[in-house]
């Protein structure tokens, strides 16, 4: 098939040799990985007889250059298990009684020593190992306690008289406990918890802080690691010490909060964008800009292979019809080494609103960072052939120089290196390649006409299928919808010329362009899920919204950037995205496959709650719920302040801003708990009843703090990480408009938050945050560094920003910690995460394929729970639309039309959900109200082994929990939804669902 040059200009003659065999070959390249050749673009779809199956599918071409369909280091890399929890077997043993802790004016002035107990007793002994042989000193494997084989042993020691106690260190023998408490008692009968230990890791565990003064000394067995039972070679003790016990005694200063947004600093300046997007040539050329990364598969293939009825295996139903899951796909999975040479920028040069021209043409220009081979572009679904379902393209753009895509059977990468363009011109505005003005070499492409096609019509089964008549070939025009997905063909040579031993090529994203207009999110429609854009009512995250996910890949679905995401700012993206997954200890990344970020190791303080963004924000969603007793809950924050005289609340002089629950491995391995720990000692049920008869049980954990209890705490869950950019993006006026002076006639009002700029001290309005307290995504992103993983930054210089601002300068320390790259670039990659479309639309899948259950919604019942939720009014805080502004540093953010169900603003939600933690504005009782997009992806982002909840703290198992638990100024919307029939709540449930 042939496409004629943009209008105007010419071509050499010998440079118009037809190119639709070869396209088709690049096709097929740029789509086969070892699948089934039905699956690849064909050059018509008259394989085997008009809509019948074919008798035999072709042999897969060869891959150019001879690479195998599926290098091993293609497969994706896997994150880390989610964290462990308690089995919920043990029983809640309450705290230990002040009688039984260390009395004030203990001297800790010089290092603890060793203390002995008397007496060691067990609930068994097995081969002559007993209870006495763990205190006899002796180091050896040939002296130790065994149990019987049974979970529920213990060990207890007697010191003989009450005893102060500040360490205990137990040498663990192969034969160790999964999981285990300290227990202490006065009598020998009534027991108090001291430690909690879910994820015993055996070898020698410190245990630091112990704040015991007691007789007895129990280690209750709960869980074995082996099939044996428990062994310790020895325990030792010490009295509290200077070695052993922390102060509480920090002097610590108060933060200071605006009373108000008097002077609050005026908006920003419009500035050019770091990374433009989109823009118009003075003739009404529109060019399109985007960025891609390497991927390891197709958009649409899943764990089940899949084809219509009658043309080939379907795995997503069984012999009866019934739906199957073999897993996921890997679509949206990121290679290894992403952040390494695996980036590259796409530009689409657009003439189909120049005034004059009637034959619109495409030209297409990429960005490697690496040589390629020429080939591999991919412009429309192959809609027209029944034997094409997961992937398949046709491809009929014209490559400039067919060599450089014939080179790459003789592996020569014959496309170089091009400089990205400036930001607001062409590379070659004048003077193009090969006449074609605006194309920058051999490798670029010109497309210019729709493809012809036979008309479909259905088949005996029902099947759409080209057997009517053809449908001939016919200029592009404005408002053509068309599939683009491109591909890394380099080559060992040029990797290596690059100093990169990984792998030379990857799939990518699949986009959909609208002639005239852009990239637009897209959805699968009939026939075979061929592309769509998605409607504006649908894009949650504007125009950079997720698209459907038919690979199945939900855990990733906040993982993703802006659709249209610039081409410089994917690299800035997936750099970012290395440090958020990065251990600021070890340097090691979460996802296996990845090189040691050396730059970040080191860098944690000794105690810390988790040592990776990731593993607070699973999955880039929300922490780990607090579900079962005993687990300590160190995905979350848990922020502690103490009361002084004058009734201000000040950082505690122990833990600071927060609780840091876990200590720094040394290099011998030994695990060591210092005492910080906070975990769940039990839960608060209460039921209420719905108008309809039903109930709902509602659950508040109560917590306890190893070591002391604050006046004041705030259990705070992490939250989803998508769309700050765009919540940065809004305009100040915009949310404070939307404070009320008075309460309305349900008593809601909102009041915005301020805060100083930790940096410059001018007044800010806050945006981020349970309580809109942090004013910047970069103030959130050092203060959550410094907090939860305990990582100083130009922002909070030293750890001793804790404690308050009194300490919190250059002056007082500089700790080594994230460098202003580092944090800038940390800051970029929370900014440029998508929000996925709202799942409010029927996909058409191909006849006898079972849909994904995330895709197949019930749109009607969508809709009228959409209506719901504004007749009860959860849109008076939840609100539904906003527009950003036109200053963010990313074009991906400015004037978009979102809908993130926030107002921005503070509300009290009554005493049920207060805490009594103040910040600035915000009262105990106030909470920023939570956007919605993507909530119905919660549990699905987080995987089937984490148990995730909602809230400020994680209480609400469900959302019909959440919405039952509010009060204040929700009182009037829950009282409305409590009074719902079963139909119109599951309505407004199935809408809550699609967000």
């Amino acid at each position: 098939m042939k496409h004629p040059i943009p209008e105007g200009q010419s071509r050499p003659r010998a440079a118009l040799v037809a190119l639709s065999s070869l396209f088709l070959a690049a096709a097929v390249l740029s789509g086969c990985g070892g699948k089934d050749a039905d699956s690849a673009a064909a050059p018509s779809p008259d394989v085997g007889a008009p809509g019948q199956p074919p008798a035999q599918s072709p042999a897969p071409p060869p891959v150019v250059g001879g690479n195998d369909p599926t290098p091993p280091n293609e497969v994706p890399t896997t994150p880390a298990p989610p964290p462990s929890i308690p089995s919920g077997n043990a029983p809640a043993a309450p705290a230990p009684t002040p009688a039984q802790q260390l009395p004030s004016g203990v001297d800790m002035s010089k290092p603890g020593v060793a203390v002995v107990p008397v007496k060691a007793t067990a609930s068994s002994a097995n081969g002559g190992n007993t209870a006495d042989k763990a205190i006899d000193g002796k180091a050896t494997q040939d002296s130790r306690w065994e149990s019987s084989q049974s979970d529920t042993n213990w060990l207890q020691f007697d010191f003989g008289a009450k005893t102060q106690i500040g360490y205990l260190k137990l040498v663990w023998e192969a034969a160790y406990a999964k999981e285990y408490a300290i227990l202490v008692s006065d009598d020998g009968d009534t027991w108090y918890q001291l430690r909690y230990v879910a994820d015993g890791k055996g070898g020698t565990e410190e245990f630091y802080n112990l704040n015991a003064n007691v007789r007895y000394v129990r280690i209750n067995g709960v869980k074995r690691a082996t099939g044996y039972g428990y062994s310790i070679i020895e325990a030792s003790f010490k009295s509290p010490g200077s070695d052993n016990t922390l102060g509480s005694t920090v002097a610590t200063s108060v933060f200071p909060h605006p009373a108000n947004g008097a002077n609050l600093i005026p908006a920003a300046a419009q500035q050019a964008p770091i990374d433009t997007i989109q823009f118009s040539l003075p003739d009404g050329t529109l060019v399109t800009r985007f960025g891609f990364v390497g991927r390891p598969r197709h958009a649409r293939e899943r764990g089940e292979a899949w084809n219509e009825v009658g043309y080939g295996p379907n795995d997503t139903v069984d012999a009866n019809g019934k739906p199957q899951d073999k897993g996921i796909g890997v679509y949206l999975n990121f290679v290894a080494n992403y952040f390494k040479n695996r980036t590259w920028g796409t530009e689409f040069i657009d003439n189909s609103k120049v005034k004059g021209v009637t034959k619109p043409t495409l030209v297409v220009n990429q960005y490697f960072q690496e040589a390629q081979r020429g080939g591999g572009h991919s412009f429309f679904r192959r809609f027209d052939n029944a034997g094409v379902t997961d992937y398949g393209w046709m491809s009929p753009g014209d490559l400039l120089d067919d060599t450089t895509y014939t080179d790459g059977f003789v592996d020569k990468t014959s496309c170089p290196v091009v400089p990205k363009p400036p930001q607001t011109a062409l590379a070659k505005p004048t003077s193009g390649y090969m006449n074609v003005i605006g194309a920058n070499d051999g490798c670029s492409v010109v497309l210019s006409e729709y493809p012809g096609y036979n008309s479909l019509v259905a088949d005996a089964n029902g099947v759409m299928v080209p057997n009517g008549p053809h449908v001939d070939g016919r200029a592009l025009k404005a408002g053509d919808v068309m599939e683009f997905t491109g591909s890394f063909f380099s080559s060992r040579a040029a990797m290596d010329a690059v100093g990169d031993k990984g792998n030379f090529r990857y799939y990518t994203n699949e986009v959909t362009y609208v002639m005239g207009e852009g990239l637009r999110p897209w959805y699968g429609v009939q026939p075979r899920l061929m592309n769509a854009p998605i409607p504006e009512a649908a894009l949650q995250g504007g125009l950079g919204s997720t698209s459907y996910d038919y690979s199945d890949n939900s855990p990733l679905m906040f993982q993703q950037p802006h659709n249209n995401i610039g081409m410089q700012n994917m690299q800035r993206f997936v750099e970012g995205r290395r440090w958020f997954h990065t251990s600021m200890q070890t340097g090691e990344h979460t996802e296996n496959g990845n090189d040691t970020n050396t730059a970040a190791i080191g860098l944690q303080g000794p105690m810390f709650n988790q040592s990776t963004c990731f593993g607070c924000h699973i999955n880039n969603g929300r922490s780990l719920a607090p579900t079962v007793v005993n687990q300590k809950i160190d995905t979350m924050a848990v922020r502690t302040a103490a009361v002084d005289g004058n009734g201000q609340q000040l950082p505690h002089p122990m833990y600071g801003l927060g609780a840091q629950m876990n200590a720094k491995g040394s290099t011998d391995g030994v695990r060591r708990d210092w005492g910080t720990a906070v975990h769940v000692s039990g839960f608060e049920l209460k039921t209420v009843k719905l108008a309809d008869g039903s109930s709902v049980e509602l659950s508040k954990p109560t917590i306890s703090f190893d070591g002391p209890t604050p006046a004041v705490f705030s259990v705070r869950s992490a939250q989803p990480v998508i769309g700050m950019g765009l919540l940065e993006a809004i305009p100040d006026a915009d949310i404070i408009a939307r404070a009320r002076t008075a309460p309305d006639a349900d008593g809601v009002q909102g009041i915005a938050n301020y805060a100083y700029d930790p940096e410059t001290g001018k007044v800010r309005l806050g945006r981020y945050g349970w309580k809109a307290s942090k004013v910047s995504l970069r103030h959130q992103a050092s203060a959550a560094a410094l907090l939860d993983m305990s990582v100083t930054s130009p922002v909070y210089p030293n750890r001793d920003c804790l404690y308050g601002p009194s300490k919190c300068t250059t002056a007082n320390r500089v700790d080594p910690g994230l460098t202003e790259e580092a944090l800038t670039l940390l800051e970029r990659y929370v900014a440029l995460l998508a929000v996925p479309a709202q799942r409010s639309l029927a996909s058409g899948y191909p006849k006898g394929v079972s849909p994904l259950a995330a895709l197949n919604p019930d749109v009607d019942k969508i809709a009228a729970g959409a209506t719901v939720f504004n007749t009860i009014k959860c849109s008076t805080c939840h609100v539904p639309s906003m527009t950003t502004g036109t200053t963010s540093e990313f074009q991906e953010a400015r004037g978009q039309k979102i809908k993130p169900y926030t107002d921005m603003l503070l509300h009290d939600m009554g005493p049920d959900l207060a805490d009594g933690l103040t910040e600035g504005l915000a009262t105990g009782s106030m909470w920023r109200t939570s956007a919605l997009w993507g909530i119905g992806y919660t549990e699905m982002v987080a995987g089937k082994d984490v148990k995730v909840g909602y809230l400020h703290d994680s209480r609400a198992r469900t959302l019909t929990e959440a919405i039952v638990w509010h009060g204040g100024e929700g009182k009037a919307s829950r009282d409305r939804f409590i009074a719902l029939s079963k139909t119109d709540r599951e309505a407004l449930l199935a809408f809550l669902g699609s967000l």
